[in-house]
């Protein structure tokens, strides 16, 4: 109940906050279908800063349990969504789009250019890695096996990234900067639609593989000896990470941190490894991470925004090392 509370009121609180600081008050009355006292400020909270909170919950949501999936499913706890190269296809997707445009026709490079078409392309390669994924999980029994195949295709599709990057002007290698390092301001309506569904999927399935994930703690031959179907529930589990990373990569640029850290957070502050009540506590944290992130990097009061990429780990590494090393000395 707390988390969700805090999560509401850090959802009118982002939008409150920017350049601009707009009363709660003035906030309140434009979510509920009246009008701000001043039309500017409803304006900036319908069309900039509502969008803008919408997508910061569902990448600390998606992003978030994804990371709690691979980090059972692979029994490692330095596991995180893009664990199976998800981000560096979208990487390699978005390279050869802005990189290479200069190869391209010139009314086909504008279009790719634009950030329908960066979209596009990202959504393309972690699809692409993630179809290869899904065929080697078939062939492979070893979950370890899949972790390093996964890496395998992170470095390949990094070096490839690099070559391009080699032969690109500065133009082109500022643009790709810009989308690595992550954005929540410049979705439309349209595109937070398409991401909400692609996330909710992704959340439902995450939700019917809570009994599968608790199964999977104590390894793969106590699963199957409780009736799971460990090659199915893995599968499923895979596909419910790619939908969530690669649809959350391709809309809001590859976010580090949040996937790996918010599932010890939850684990640390709530004492267990059910997932029953993991599963929504992560989804919780996900959605407050983020938003606080979102709230320091607008830097309130001044025109500046700072990159989200940036502030996720900035902010969260110190929180988990104090969590850390406090639950250390309680230990002691």
């Amino acid at each position: 109940m707390v988390l969700i509370i805090g999560t509401a009121l850090l959802f009118v609180l982002n939008i409150s906050l920017g350049s601009v600081s707009i009363p709660v008050k003035e906030v309140f009355q434009s979510l509920t279908g009246g009008n701000a006292s001043k039309e500017s400020w409803h304006y900036i909270i319908i069309n900039y800063r509502l969008p803008k909170a919408i997508t910061a919950v569902l990448v600390g949501m998606g992003l978030s349990v994804s990371g709690l999936l691979m980090q059972t499913l692979f029994r490692n706890p330095l596991a995180g969504p893009y664990v199976l190269g998800l981000s560096s296809g979208a990487s390699l997707g978005v390279a050869f789009v802005i990189l290479g445009s200069a190869f391209l026709p010139a009314f086909l490079a504008s279009f790719l250019v634009s950030s329908f078409g960066i979209i596009l392309a990202s959504c393309f390669g972690s699809t692409f890695v993630l179809l290869a994924i899904l065929v080697v999980s078939q062939k492979l029994r070893d979950t370890m096996a899949i972790l390093i195949v996964g890496l395998m295709f992170s470095s390949f599709t990094s070096a490839i990234v690099g070559v391009l990057t080699y032969f690109s002007t500065a133009e082109q290698l500022q643009k790709f900067t810009f989308w690595s390092l992550g954005n929540l301001g410049n979705l439309s309506w349209q595109s937070i639609i398409i991401l909400a569904i692609c996330v909710f999927i992704g959340l439902i399935l995450s939700l019917f593989s809570i009994k599968s994930l608790n199964a999977m703690l104590l390894g793969e031959n106590y699963a199957k000896s409780l009736g799971l179907n460990y090659n199915k529930a893995r599968l499923i589990i895979i596909f419910a990470t790619g939908i969530l990373a690669g649809s959350i990569t391709a809309f809001a640029g590859p976010i580090a941190f949040v996937g790996l850290a918010v599932p010890h957070i939850s684990k640390l502050v709530f004492q267990t490894s059910n997932h029953n009540i993991l599963f929504w506590a992560t989804l919780l944290f996900g959605a407050v991470i983020m938003l606080i992130c979102d709230i320091f990097s607008q830097i309130p009061g001044t025109d500046i925004t700072l990159p989200i990429n940036a502030i996720t780990s900035i902010i969260g590494a110190p929180v988990v090392i104090w969590l850390l090393v406090g639950k250390r000395k309680m230990m002691a």
